[in-house]
């Protein structure tokens, strides 16, 4: 998956993306579906953190996530 670093927020050494680079990472789902996602406490999706009230994923909890597990909750 090509992930674009336009706009991805970096901390430190910890990159966080916004909620349309998740989008766009995951095959351009919808925000409801990212919503449905993360209220799936099943699914595990990383929870954002809120800067301004702007969601910002840590993308190596992304990585983390996709090693164990796929957007359709079947695990590898």
């Amino acid at each position: 998956m090509g992930r674009s670093s336009e706009n991805a927020l970096a901390l430190g050494h910890t990159v966080y993306l916004n909620a349309a680079q998740v989008r766009a990472r995951y095959g351009g789902v919808s925000d409801m579906t990212l919503w449905r996602w993360l209220r799936d406490k099943e699914l595990g999706f990383p929870k954002p953190r809120r800067i301004n009230r702007l969601r910002y994923w840590n993308d190596s909890e992304l990585t983390e996530w996709e090693c164990t597990c796929r957007p359709d909750g079947e695990a590898d």
